[in-house]
């Protein structure tokens, strides 16, 4: 997925391409490490962003030409591994010895896409910091809210994935 993804934008050699490649993956399995341990993006360099849509998807952007192209799984590469090999036991030895020998236009969906970048979402320092009037942490590039004339932070605001119990 991630070299097929790269061919597409440009890319060749990710890490000579680390400052300009951007990728975006769509779920938290086994499938986004290998796209961040092939295109050399990481969370903590702001290079790879994760959202929680729970595709086996990733789109890759070329920050040098804006060229994006989201690759995503295909459903059906499952069913054609099972068939290919039904003397193997098990989906997921199927599926490698499919991989092995699967074109990648029978593996992966490829469609070229327009990403919508702001300044705050690039990699690199944060642009913006500004502390959450409840709770006092720091919030980085934008991700604050404005409530009743308050600046908040997301929890704060009531838009947390935790409740303090302390």
């Amino acid at each position: 997925m991630a070299m097929l993804g790269l061919r597409s934008i440009g890319i060749e050699e990710p890490e000579k391409y680390a400052k300009r490649l951007l990728t975006f993956v769509e779920i938290d399995r086994c499938a986004t490490d290998a796209v961040s341990l092939v295109t050399g993006c990481r969370l903590g360099q702001r290079s790879l962003k994760y959202l929680d849509y729970g595709k086996v998807a990733a789109t890759f952007v070329n920050l040098e030409t804006r060229q994006a192209v989201r690759v995503a799984a295909r459903e059906d590469s499952r069913l054609r591994a099972k068939c290919m090999f039904p003397e193997m036991a098990g989906a997921y030895r199927q599926q490698l010895g499919a991989y092995k020998v699967l074109n990648d236009q029978d593996l992966f969906n490829i469609q070229p896409v327009q990403v919508r970048l702001r300044p705050e979402d690039l990699p690199g320092q944060p642009r913006s910091r500004v502390l959450c009037e409840e709770c006092g942490e720091g919030i980085n590039d934008g991700r604050e809210r404005v409530v009743g004339g308050r600046t908040l932070c997301r929890p704060c605001a009531g838009e947390g994935y935790y409740e303090p119990t302390g």
